[in-house]
């Protein structure tokens, strides 16, 4: 199984913590965050890791190698000097990506089997993709997503409606043909993508049952630092 990082952004809201660091290397519980968030993709069984990377890319690259420390061999896709946005990141590495895969956000830890949405799909060849998600109810985040049965029915960033029960939780498995139809400049987000297969009816979901953990923020990284201390 391969998954995919994305772990490109500026993280500007952290401040001075990222001002010579990525996001993804701040010490979380004593450790840079990527070592926690690519053991539990290891454990959940992947061989593969692909980082999308651009601000401080070098200092992700520097830590993690070849990933064999890890238990993952891993793979990079440079973002260049321009940012192409979460979907564009994900075309830009279109020629390392596996025929199925799984992408996860570079600042997010998910307490659960990174690895289910991924089967999920193989198991549903009329599904584009799997979208992990929460019932959140607007508690940890607001909430982006409506599911019906087994599918994602709508998803809507930004949205402010009570429909949307769900959110999505941070882990995404698609096919690659979804991107190959993209234009190889263009600057788009990932939840472009959702979107339009949920629209089509192509959007599978799965239910996570324990809430999502980020460190996009300081009460973000507090929270996570607790739950990494029960173990």
């Amino acid at each position: 199984m391969q998954a995919v990082i994305l772990a490109g952004g500026l993280a500007t809201r952290l401040g001075s913590r990222t001002r010579s660091l990525p996001k993804a290397l701040l010490p979380i519980a004593g450790r840079p965050f990527l070592a926690h968030q690519v053991e539990a993709i290891a454990r959940a069984g992947f061989a593969e890791v692909v980082l999308c990377i651009g601000h401080f890319g070098d200092q992700i690259r520097d830590f993690l190698g070849d990933g064999a420390a890890f238990g993952v061999t891993a793979a990079y896709s440079e973002d260049g000097p321009a940012l192409r946005g979460t979907g564009g990141a994900l075309r830009n590495a279109l020629g390392l990506l596996a025929p199925s895969f799984l992408v996860t956000y570079g600042d997010s830890y998910l307490p659960f089997d990174y690895g289910a949405p991924l089967r999920d799909l193989e198991t549903h060849p009329d599904a584009q993709g799997t979208m992990s998600v929460f019932e959140n109810a607007g508690a940890w985040d607001q909430s982006n997503t409506q599911v019906s049965g087994e599918l994602v029915t709508r998803y809507q960033k930004n949205a402010t409606d009570p429909a949307l029960r769900f959110i999505d939780y941070g882990a995404l498995a698609l096919r690659r043909s979804v991107l190959e139809s993209e234009p190889e400049a263009r600057q788009f987000g990932l939840d472009q993508i959702q979107h339009e297969l949920a629209n089509r009816g192509q959007l599978r979901a799965f239910r996570a049952t324990e809430r999502f953990y980020e460190i996009g923020s300081e009460a973000g990284i507090a929270d996570l630092e607790a739950r990494l201390a029960k173990g």
